[in-house]
C-alpha cells in the first residue's frame, strides 16, 4: 500500500508544474479562509468586474478608448443601483413591516388552531400533547424575537462597513478593469515559473466563472421577476418581499428553492386557508422552479449543468461552511474548478500557451 502511494507521489508530483499548480491552489485557499474578512471589498469588486468586462468590451469594440468605455459602463451600474435601490428598498422594508405587524394576528390563528385539534381529532392529539407543542412554538417565538433584536442592533453596526464598502468597492472595480492587463501581467511575473499547468486551469475556468456570474445574476432577475409578477396576479401579500427571497434563493441550488417555498406557503395558507387560490399559488410557484431548473439553468449554465447534483449539493455544504456566502455563491465554478484540476492532472497539457 505504502509503494503504491509512493508511486502514485511520483507520477503526479515528480512534475514541477504540478508543484506550481498545488502551490497556487493552496496559497489561494490559505488567503481567503484566513484572510477572506480583510479583503473582502476586494472579492466583491472582483465578482462586479466580472460582471462588468463584457459591456466594457463590447463598447471597446465601437471604438471607445478603455478608460472612457469603464467609466461608462461603471456609472451606468451605480445609476441602475441607485434606481433599485429607491424603487424596491421602500416597498420591501414596508412589507416587512407589515409581516412584523401581522406576525401577532398569524401567532392567534395558529393557537386557536391548534387548540381545536383535539376536538377535531381526538384519536391523533390529547390536549396535555397540544399544549406541551405550543409550548415549545411559544419558547421558538420567544427566541426568534431576541434574534431578530440583536440582529438589528448588529445591523447598526454594519453601517459602517457598508459606507467602506460603498466608497471602496467602486474605485476597486473602476482600477480592476482599467489596468486589467497591467495587473494581470504583474500577476504572472509573482507566479512560479513552471506555471503551464495553472495556465490550463485557468484559461479552462476563466470564461466560466465569467459566465457563471452574469448568469447568475441574470436568473436572479429573471426568477424574481417573474415570482413578482405572478405574486401580484395572484395578489398574494408580501409580494415584493417574497419574490426578492425567491431571486436570491437561486444562489443556493437545490436547497433555496426548498427553504424559501415554507414562507410562500405560510403565508399563502395565512391569507387564503386550504382554498383554491392558495393551490393556485402552489402550482404557479411549482411551475415557476420547474421551469427555472429544466429551462434556464441549463440555457444559462449549460457547462455547469454536466456537474452532478450530489457533486453540487456537496460543493454548497463544504464551500459555504469555509467561506459563507461567497462559498455558496462560487460552489459551482469551485466545483468545476476542482474537476478541471483533476483533469489537468490526468491530461496534463504543458503546450499550454501563457
Amino acid at each position: 500500500m505504502l509503494d503504491m502511494m509512493k508511486q502514485w507521489y511520483k507520477r503526479r508530483f515528480s512534475d514541477p508544474h504540478a508543484v506550481s499548480l498545488v502551490a497556487i491552489i493552496l496559497f489561494g485557499f490559505i488567503t481567503i479562509y484566513f484572510f477572506g474578512h480583510l479583503i473582502a471589498p476586494l472579492l466583491v469588486a472582483i465578482v462586479l468586474a466580472y460582471l462588468l468586462e463584457w459591456p466594457v468590451v463590447q463598447l471597446i469594440r465601437f471604438g471607445i478608448p478603455r478608460t472612457f468605455a469603464v467609466i461608462l459602463v461603471l456609472l451606468l451600474f451605480i445609476g441602475l443601483v441607485l434606481v433599485a435601490f429607491i424603487g424596491i428598498v421602500p416597498t420591501i422594508w414596508q412589507q416587512i413591516g407589515n409581516l412584523m405587524n401581522d406576525v401577532p394576528n398569524m401567532y392567534l390563528e395558529l393557537q386557536n388552531y391548534i387548540n381545536s385539534i383535539p376536538e377535531r381529532y381526538p384519536e391523533l392529539a390529547t390536549v396535555t400533547n397540544v399544549e406541551f407543542v405550543f409550548a415549545d412554538m411559544k419558547n421558538k417565538f420567544v427566541g426568534l424575537g431576541e434574534s431578530i433584536v440583536k440582529g438589528s442592533l448588529a445591523s447598526l453596526v454594519s453601517l459602517a462597513t457598508i459606507g467602506v464598502y460603498l466608497i471602496l468597492v467602486p474605485l476597486l472595480i473602476f482600477f480592476l478593469l482599467k489596468d486589467k492587463e497591467e495587473m494581470l501581467s504583474m500577476l504572472g511575473g509573482m507566479l512560479p515559473q513552471n506555471r503551464n499547468l495553472a495556465y490550463q486551469v485557468w484559461h479552462e475556468m476563466n470564461d466560466q466563472i465569467s459566465n457563471y456570474i452574469r448568469g447568475k445574476v441574470l436568473e436572479i432577475l429573471i426568477v424574481g421577476g417573474v415570482s413578482y409578477v405572478t405574486f401580484v396576479i395572484l395578489d398574494l401579500r408580501y409580494s415584493a418581499l417574497l419574490a426578492v427571497a425567491v431571486g436570491l434563493s437561486v444562489l443556493i441550488p437545490y436547497i433555496g428553492a426548498a427553504a424559501v417555498t415554507v414562507p410562500i406557503a405560510i403565508v399563502g395558507l395565512f391569507q387564503w386557508g386550504l382554498t383554491p387560490p392558495f393551490y393556485y399559488l402552489l402550482i404557479a410557484y411549482g411551475i415557476i422552479q420547474a421551469l427555472d431548473g429544466n429551462v434556464l439553468v441549463p440555457v444559462l449554465f449549460s457547462e455547469a449543468v454536466n456537474l452532478h447534483p450530489v457533486a453540487i449539493i456537496i460543493s454548497v455544504l463544504v464551500f459555504g461552511g469555509l467561506w459563507g456566502f461567497w462559498g455558496i455563491f462560487f460552489a459551482i465554478p469551485l466545483a468545476t474548478l476542482v474537476k478541471a484540476v483533476v483533469n489537468a492532472f490526468t491530461h496534463p497539457n504543458l503546450d499550454a500557451v501563457e
